[in-house]
C-alpha cells in the first residue's frame, strides 16, 4: 500500500538532498504519521513502504536517489535532481 506524503519538515541545509528531515501524512483512520527521511529510505529499499505525492492533480511516486556524494535521499520520479515536489509541501509543524 502506498502512503501519501502531505507534509515535510526541513532542515536548515541548502543542499536539496539534505533538506528533508521528516515526512508526514494521514492514516486511513485520520490519525497523522511522521517518519524520518532515513527511516523512509530504509523502508523503501526494503520494500516495506512506498510513498507518493499529489502535485497538480496527479500522483507522483517517491523514490530513493543517490547524490553525487553517495548520500541517499528521497525525491519524486518527476524531478531531475532536486526533490522540488517534496520541498514544496507544507511544513508538518503547520499541519497539526
Amino acid at each position: 500500500m502506498a502512503h501519501q506524503i502531505r507534509c515535510v519538515e526541513k532542515t536548515d541545509r541548502y543542499d536539496p538532498t539534505e533538506a528533508i528531515e521528516y515526512i508526514g501524512g494521514n492514516n486511513a483512520d485520520g490519525t497523522r504519521w511522521r517518519l524520518a527521511q532515513k527511516d523512509a529510505i530504509a523502508g523503501i529499499k526494503a520494500g516495506k513502504w512506498s510513498f507518493y505525492v499529489h502535485n497538480g492533480g496527479r500522483r507522483t511516486d517517491v523514490i530513493v536517489a543517490t547524490s553525487r556524494y553517495g548520500n541517499d535521499y528521497i525525491k519524486t520520479v518527476a524531478d531531475d535532481y532536486e526533490p522540488n515536489n517534496l520541498l514544496s509541501l507544507q511544513s508538518c509543524s503547520l499541519d497539526r
